[in-house]
């Protein structure tokens, strides 16, 4: 017999079901036929806009080319440090994914993703046949 009411166990489940999809991590890829069309900059003024609603965002890694009005979109944002890796006799800077899982952050911008991760980051590149 039916009354009529949701059944409360598959409410409870519902919303169990809810809050893990809402936890889970989300990207959202800004991408452009071309260099210099604008990719960076619509992500920096996005993230500004998020920021503004008090979004909890960092700058992992962005690459503006030069360009001062994108430069000036960085201002006031916070920007993880880079991790140093030495490679072939030179110090470089990578972004570091651990820092970065342990900020922990609502939102992290990562531009220039095709990218070949150093030797000696936490997901090196594969070598050829292996």
């Amino acid at each position: 017999m039916s009354d009529g009411r949701p059944d409360p166990d598959a409410l409870l489940e519902r919303i169990k079901e809810d809050e893990q999809r809402a936890a889970r991590g989300r990207l959202k890829v800004f991408f452009g036929a071309s260099a210099g069309v604008g990719k960076t900059y619509a992500m920096l003024s996005a993230a500004r806009a998020q920021a503004e609603q008090g979004v909890d965002l960092v700058v992992g890694v962005i690459e503006t080319h030069g360009r001062r009005e994108t430069e000036a979109l960085l201002t006031g944002l916070e920007r993880l440090p880079l991790k140093e890796l030495e490679y072939r006799g030179r110090v470089l800077r990578e972004f570091d994914l651990d820092g970065a899982l342990a900020r922990r952050p609502a939102l992290i911008l990562i531009d220039e993703l095709a990218h070949s991760n150093l030797t000696g980051s936490r997901h090196p590149k594969p070598r050829a046949g292996g």
